[in-house]
């Protein structure tokens, strides 16, 4: 059973070779996560005498909460990564593994209910990002870290339990080594009203859902 999660994981980045690339640097102009009673960044280390957020600020640096300063490195390969029409289930589904490790990680691996809330709203905030990306609003090409999403295979121990080994890196590297799938149907005239009114309709089912529970 634990095999074939991490065959889940392993499938989800599935990184093509990378051989003869150059870097090509994006960056996000965005300010910085601030206070709302100053201009200060707010820092979280050891926030409300909880010693779990020693150091947390460390990770993607301060004032850069969601990793919103991140700059954008793209690797141009001689074979470039194409994306490939899925059935729309087995997309979901491997989100839905991914969206339930997250919970696994925090509710296992964190005791204080508030460093748990607040490691949470990081990662969410941090996806969010991404929704601009895809509707090309924040100056970075969608697309994934590849060096980062190599280490989901390393999430499970072989016993099926979370692995806890540092794996050697920092939020802050998150983008130098982008991988911006080509091949979707993006067009500058027309994708920055046809995505917006597919996010209004996906927000709306949200909302929805969301008023009735």
């Amino acid at each position: 059973m634990f095999s074939k999660a991490a065959l889940l994981l392993t499938s989800l980045v599935s990184l093509a070779s990378m051989t003869a690339s150059s870097p090509l640097s994006w960056n996000r102009d965005l300010a910085n996560i601030k206070s709302r009673t100053g201009s200060s960044p707010v820092s979280f280390n050891n926030w409300g005498g909880h010693s779990s957020l020693q150091n947390f600020d460390d990770f993607n640096g301060a004032g850069n909460f969601c990793g919103s300063q991140n700059s954008q490195t793209v690797i141009v390969q001689e074979k470039q990564v194409v994306c490939h029409l899925q059935q729309i289930e087995i997309i979901q589904q491997r989100l839905v593994v991914l969206q339930e490790m997250a919970k696994k990680i925090i509710t296992e691996q964190i005791c204080e209910v508030e460093t748990q809330t607040i490691v949470f709203q990081q990662f969410h905030s941090s996806m969010g990002m991404f929704s601009s990306d895809l509707q090309r609003k924040s100056g970075r090409q969608p697309g994934y870290d590849a060096s980062i999403a190599s280490h989901g295979q390393s999430l499970i121990s072989a016993d099926g339990s979370l692995n806890t080994t540092d794996l050697g890196f920092k939020g802050s590297d998150v983008g130098k080594n982008t991988i911006a799938p080509a091949g979707s149907n993006w067009n500058n005239a027309t994708s920055p009203d046809s995505v917006q009114k597919a996010l209004d309709a996906a927000n709306s089912a949200a909302n929805s859902t969301s008023s009735t529970n």
